[in-house]
């Protein structure tokens, strides 16, 4: 029979479905050998399927990957958009530095989206393009309103032809984003809570097929997120702005804390490092800290 490439877009426990390079989905049964082998096809994985003439078809071989993510569990991924709001949530820096260094472990290019402009007001909005000024010196930064369309087109560029993995907590408007670039997606949306609270909509990861060649992984809003598994003298690696200035540090192994002569915290205090940054780096710092203590 003949086999045919395509890419896993759903799963379930015994099956999964098939998106060919045409846009088919056909929903296909797993050889039993893949248990056996301790093989486990996940979302994003390529594969090879022969169709069994009724419908449907049969996975007969998994593509080696690009790379894998643990949470969620996601093969070939292109890039990671974290998705944050200016309010209802207010918008959290140490949440957004928290996701962007698990992102930054995980190898992944990273683009980071501000939702719901809309609800400041011209004083607001200032203040607010400071901040996105100083994280586009990082990272591709897109400032946009699901509500009412402002910048995107902005975040259709950013989604063309990638595999990607939309993260952010609970209400902030990720599945209203992708609703409003492409509508046909109908994905559920829930109002934010009274507490300030996003309410979870989505409970499974999904591969979602974009209009303009595009996949991307709307994945549950996470309540709380964990660095307690980085080691804490690695965890500066992942604020890319730390790079430089460490060199110049008088100590080999500075954490950039209490250390004299230390480049970080210079360049902080010139301005050349975002001082919220550098304060998430510290908070980061004592929660690992803090947890591999209590592990003893």
């Amino acid at each position: 029979m003949v086999r045919e490439v395509g890419r896993i877009v759903n799963q379930h426990s015994n099956a999964v479905v098939v998106q060919t390079q045409r846009g088919e989905k056909i929903p296909c049964r797993l050889r039993g050998r893949f248990k056996l082998q301790g093989i486990f096809p996940y979302v994003g994985d390529m594969c090879e399927f022969t169709r069994d003439g009724f419908g449907g078809g049969v996975v007969e071989n998994i593509l080696p990957r690009q790379n894998f993510l643990m949470r969620p569990k996601v093969a070939n991924v292109d890039q990671a958009v974290i998705v944050t709001s200016f309010k209802k949530p207010q918008l959290d820096l140490l949440t957004l530095d928290t996701y962007i260094v698990l992102v930054e472990e995980a190898g992944l290019d990273i683009v980071v989206v501000f939702n719901k402009s809309d609800l400041l007001t011209q004083e607001e909005r200032k203040r607010m393009e400071k901040t996105v000024d100083g994280y586009n010196t990082l990272y591709r930064t897109v400032m946009v309103s699901a509500l009412t369309g402002e910048n995107l087109w902005r975040l259709e560029e950013v989604l063309k032809d990638k595999v990607s993995v939309f993260a952010g907590v609970s209400g902030v408007g990720k599945s209203s984003l992708l609703n409003a670039i492409s509508p046909a997606l109908e994905l559920k949306v829930n109002e934010v809570s009274k507490d300030g609270r996003g309410k979870h909509t989505t409970t499974t990861s999904t591969l979602l097929s974009l209009p303009y060649d595009g996949f991307v992984v709307d994945t549950p809003g996470f309540v709380s997120l964990s660095v307690d598994h980085i080691p804490f003298k690695r965890l500066q690696r992942y604020f890319k702005e730390f790079h430089d200035h460490s060199k110049k540090c008088f100590f080999d192994d500075c954490l950039h804390r209490n250390e004299m002569r230390c480049g970080v915290k210079k360049a902080v205090k010139e301005g050349k490092i975002m001082r919220s940054r550098y304060e998430n780096y510290l908070k980061l710092l004592e929660r690992i800290e803090r947890g591999t203590r209590n592990e003893r």
